[in-house]
């Protein structure tokens, strides 16, 4: 069966103001304002739906870092109820590189969280602080670079 030939209109339209400008004043922008040579200390990844499904998205972010080839620990502050030993196990994570730390008495998980960043015996901690403000946010990149670490933050949806 044939159909009739339309003409299809080219998309170019669409472009068209793009691709009229120039890219010079676009590169001269990068290339004046390079990256920062400093690298980043703090992440944060946002995760949204079923526990076990943001558990199995989480799993090969851990499992790489468990495995990192730093010697220093990757710490988990206050991690989620469902994120068990078993858990860990099953996930495939090298245990005996993780260390699991819940905040005691008055300690909050944001203050464990600075502590263990600015003592540089972890080269990730990993915090669920949901939400987390600015200044909070400079807290922790300040501890990391004291400790030479890496701050990883997950909020859970």
């Amino acid at each position: 069966m044939q159909f009739p030939h339309t003409p299809q209109q080219a998309q170019l339209p669409l472009f068209e103001a793009f691709m009229m400008q120039p890219l010079a004043p676009i590169l001269k922008e990068v290339v004046e304002s390079p990256w920062s040579a400093e690298p980043d200390v703090f992440s944060e990844l946002s995760l949204r739906g079923a526990a076990g499904n943001c558990l199995n998205l989480l799993a090969p972010i851990l499992r790489e870092l468990s495995e990192d080839q730093d010697a220093r620990w990757l710490t988990l502050i206050a991690p989620p109820a469902s994120l068990t030993q078993a858990w860990l196990r099953d996930a495939g994570l090298n245990r005996e590189r993780i260390l699991l730390l819940q905040p005691r008495g008055a300690q909050s998980a944001q203050q464990l969280t600075c502590e263990a960043l600015r003592l540089g015996r972890s080269h990730t901690v990993v915090s669920w602080l949901n939400p987390l403000s600015s200044a909070s946010r400079q807290q922790l990149i300040s501890a990391a670079r004291t400790g030479d670490a890496q701050s990883l933050n997950i909020r859970l949806g």
